[in-house]
């Protein structure tokens, strides 16, 4: 079971997707370009199937900022974005109301 300290450890923040590409080697992936407010970086994401480029270009999103960077089917990620699933798909977590680039989620 996760404690409080380990739930503080995650870095939070609001980013807005600014581009987006396909990733050149997976269907279901998505090579995306956000804006923390401090800095752009790229992040892959799964929701390809669930989601348009027009649709998420633009959007704000919940991001968690300070995990490890990996390589994804050869393009690196930087973060990752949160989203909730169900037997109907995938739905990205989004603040109800424009805030600003970098707040943190608590």
């Amino acid at each position: 079971m996760a404690t409080i300290e380990d739930f503080k450890k995650i870095e939070l923040v609001i980013a807005q997707i600014k581009e987006i590409k396909e990733h050149p080697h997976a269907d279901r992936l998505y090579v995306i370009k956000v804006d923390t407010g401090k800095e752009e970086r790229q992040i892959i994401a799964g929701i390809r199937l669930f989601y348009t480029k027009e649709e998420l270009v633009g959007r704000r999103v919940i991001l968690v900022n300070n995990l490890e960077p990996v390589v994804i089917r050869g393009e690196e990620s930087r973060g990752m974005l949160l989203a909730a699933s169900d037997e109907k798909g995938i739905t990205i977590l989004s603040p109800d109301r424009e805030v600003a680039l970098g707040s943190v989620v608590k």
